[in-house]
């Protein structure tokens, strides 16, 4: 820890490595610099990296492009591990080169299944005049 160290500035420390270890993630997929068959054929998108506090362990949440192949690109992410951590320690200069977790971000699946859910005629019907009182008031 550092002097004068504040929770608000550990934080904000987090955020930002964590957001530097995304876009280098990123740039790094997108060049295609990983030498992996099954990465070269699908398009991965980073969506965000949560760092520990102690910035030693970092989960990467990714997904590919159209949702295709997760458990293929999950499973090439993670046999590519260590050189994705050796990649984004040289690029990032960081103490501890962060040990990397993949998981597939689900958020994108949970809002389309929100909105199925808001568009269902049952919920629609219920959520109906409610919407055109509001929009008397607005």
């Amino acid at each position: 820890m550092r002097p004068n160290d504040t929770p608000e500035s550990r934080v904000v420390r987090l955020l930002r490595v964590g957001e530097q270890m995304r876009h280098t993630l990123s740039d790094i997929l997108a060049r295609g610099d990983v030498h992996d068959e099954t990465l070269a054929k699908h398009m991965v998108t980073v969506t965000e990296v949560r760092m520990s506090p102690d910035l030693r362990h970092a989960t990467v949440f990714v997904k590919p492009l159209l949702g295709k192949d997760e458990e293929a690109v999950l499973k090439a992410l993670r046999t590519n591990t260590a050189y994705l951590q050796r990649e984004c320690a040289h690029r990032i200069s960081m103490k501890y080169a962060a040990k990397l977790k993949f998981l597939v971000d689900e958020s994108f699946d949970e809002g389309s299944h929100i909105e199925k859910l808001l568009k269902d005629p049952k919920v629609a019907r219920d959520l109906g005049p409610a919407d055109d009182a509001d929009a008397a008031q607005g």
